[in-house]
């Protein structure tokens, strides 16, 4: 059965003297609650009606009416079914009506009792139109209802009688019990109504609605930190678009949090889980918060520090001085109690930075002076917030290093090909036209005399070598960048490998006045575990280079000695026209000429010292150069590993084998 007409609407045309009102859900919910607990401070057996819109609201509220049961039997509860609720006569009257009917709109309670009354009886107003221009608010806060609450006996009577008659429509059965009370109400109004105590009324509504009150207040300082934790991400999160600098973003994340959450020190460092320290850049302070910027902080052995790693998560330490985890002493180590000692530490909260489960750094708040700090749960969840917002911060700035990065990789190979293209274009059709002309006149001049003809074809030949050589270095540094030698590597003594360099020069050289090259290797040096024929590569292009920048009354030296650590270290030095301090690193970069590409005076392609690094480089070793400017000579230096000490007697006694074989 559904009924659409309104309990509400009938009283006021029953009682046009009456005029509604407009009521917030937490007032109705309060006046409800104070008339109900009026019945259970009562010694009387009163007539109560309470219709609910939904049975989850009537849910709420069931304990209550299984007391007021036990106080009078004159209970009626009606509710719109959603589970079980049903018409039932236990221990008080349910009605169930429709979801479509009238009531699922309405909230009534109505108390009347010997020497007292009370009704509440309100319809809920649609709001939908004037809430279309203003912001949503919470369901509770949004609900407003229309109506009547009062203590006018009159206005009682009428509203009982009313859902009374309501109730019989829904359970007829109900007739014998309801039937008396509808004629006491026939009656009218009694003389001496509500010359009660009201002081249980009174009470209970001052207690709701300073219930109400209270969650009032906790709302708002629920926004407040909600809107302080918004406007400090929305800070750092500005810092992060204005500037792609990791220093900038971290200063303005640790000055930000420090000020909000009011710790004495905020630190925000670098490090990952394996770090045993860092180096602390980023600070806020608290006056007079003794400073631990450009401090090492100790990260290995610290259990705190051990404990957010593992768990990546963050880790509140309320106060220092009674956790336990502060009380582990190690010995030699500083602990976490020497830490707080020294630096004033009396709460600590540490959040990890992380990114893809990746330790970038570390947040740390430390409360210094006598007593702890309280971190609520909310300022911990903010703080882990900003460790979130860093975390992207720092993986975007080295995004945009890395950019960087390759941007210059990508000027550098466009550079090389410049380099290339004018290098090849050089060094090639030079020797070409030189070749083009001897042979053009060789074989346009057939009377041309046989010393002459000599002349010719020893230009086509050297012309020849020089582009065979050219080729030679693209194709061998080729082969180096791309790792496609196979190393033949094995015990050499180094005083081989020069000789047989130094024959390869002078073969090369024949033809040109050498400068003076001295030999300074000691008996005593050690076999190097290397390829013998690329060691003799590499010391053949520095001696080669050496020679070509230094006058025939120069010299040139090539000494030797061991390192500190199982390395050799050779030096070729000279006293040639030298290298400026600026250009001691670039020479090794390919096709690099000092000269220029197209106005040398001393040929070659630029290659050899690059290919010198990539063979040193591919056994370990490392290769400089020094010099003390222009016109005062140059040393090249590289290091290549020695033989093990075990290796080196089985070598001795294999290369003597091959000897007598």
């Amino acid at each position: 059965m559904i009924i659409p007409d309104s309990v509400l609407e009938t009283l006021l045309k029953a009682l046009p003297q009456v005029r509604p009102q407009i009521y917030f859900k937490s007032s109705l919910t309060a006046l409800s609650h104070a008339m109900e607990d009026q019945v259970l401070a009562g010694n009387d057996h009163p007539l109560v009606i309470a219709s609910f819109q939904r049975e989850r609201f009537y849910r709420q509220e069931a304990h209550r009416y299984l007391r007021i049961s036990d106080r009078t039997d004159q209970v009626y509860v009606l509710a719109a079914p959603e589970t079980d609720f049903t018409n039932r006569s236990e221990h008080y009257e349910t009605i169930a009506f429709e979801p479509g009917d009238g009531l699922s709109e309405e909230w009534h309670l109505v108390v009347m009792g010997e020497q007292y009354a009370s009704c509440l009886i309100c319809r809920e107003r649609d709001l939908s139109s004037e809430t279309q221009s203003a912001p949503p608010l919470h369901v509770d806060q949004a609900r407003r209802f229309e109506g009547i609450w009062t203590f006018d006996r009159t206005i009682v009577l009428k509203s009982a009688e009313i859902l009374l008659n309501r109730i019989l429509q829904y359970r007829p059965e109900l007739r014998t019990k309801i039937a008396p009370m509808l004629a006491q109400i026939a009656t009218g109004p009694i003389a001496a109504i509500n010359q009660v105590d009201p002081a249980p009324f009174a009470d209970r509504l001052v207690t709701y609605l300073q219930a109400g009150q209270y969650k009032l207040a906790k709302a708002y300082r629920s926004i407040a930190e909600k809107e302080r934790k918004e406007r400090l991400v929305n800070s750092i999160t500005a810092a992060v678009r204005r500037s792609l600098d990791p220093h900038e973003i971290l200063n303005v994340a640790a000055e930000e949090l420090g000020k909000v959450l009011g710790a004495g020190r905020c630190l925000i460092y670098r490090c990952t889980s394996n770090d045993s320290s860092a180096i602390l850049q980023h600070e806020y302070l608290l006056n007079p918060v003794p400073s631990l910027s450009g401090r090492t902080w100790t990260l290995q052995g610290n259990p705190l520090f051990e404990e957010v790693v593992q768990r990546q998560e963050a880790v509140f330490i309320q106060d220092t001085q009674t956790d336990a985890r502060f009380s582990m002493i190690k010995d030699g180590d500083r602990t976490l109690k020497s830490l707080t000692e020294e630096w004033d530490i009396r709460s600590w909260l540490m959040v990890p930075v992380l990114h893809q489960n990746q330790l970038l750094g570390a947040v740390e708040l430390h409360y210094c002076g006598t007593t702890p700090h309280v971190l609520e749960h909310d300022e911990v969840e903010m703080v882990e917030a900003i460790a979130t917002q860093v975390g992207v911060a720092l993986i975007q700035a080295e995004s945009f290093a890395n950019l960087e990065d390759l941007n210059q990789q990508l000027e550098a190979l466009d550079r090389t090909r410049s380099n290339l293209i004018a290098i090849t274009g050089h060094e090639l059709r030079t020797p070409l036209s030189t070749i083009q002309v001897c042979l053009e006149s060789l074989a346009s001049e057939p009377d041309m005399s046989q010393d002459l003809r000599q002349v010719m074809l020893n230009s086509a030949l050297a012309d020849g070598e020089r582009m065979r050589k050219l080729i030679q270095d693209f194709l061998t540094l080729s082969r180096l960048e791309s790792g496609r030698v196979e190393w033949r590597i094995e015990p050499q003594p180094l005083w081989e490998c020069v000789e047989l360099a130094l024959s390869s020069l002078q073969a090369r050289r024949m033809s040109t006045a050498l400068p003076q090259i001295v030999t300074q290797l000691s008996t005593e040096l050690p076999l190097v575990q290397v390829d013998g024929e690329w060691l003799v590569e590499v010391l053949t292009k520095l001696l080669d280079n050496a020679c070509k920048f230094t006058e025939a009354q120069g010299r040139v030296t090539i000494q030797a000695e061991r390192n500190e650590g199982a390395m050799i270290e050779v030096t070729i030095a000279d006293t040639g026209r030298g290298i400026e301090e600026n250009r001691l690193e670039t020479v090794f970069d390919r096709f690099y000429q000092e000269e220029g590409a197209l106005r040398r005076t001393t040929g070659g392609t630029g290659l050899g010292l690059a290919i010198c690094r990539q063979i040193i480089t591919n056994w370990g070793g490392r290769i400089w150069a020094e010099s003390n400017g222009k016109d005062h000579g140059s040393e090249f230096h590289f290091t290549i590993p020695i033989v093990p000490s075990g290796e080196t007697k089985r070598s001795a006694a294999t290369r003597r084998r091959r000897t007598t074989g």
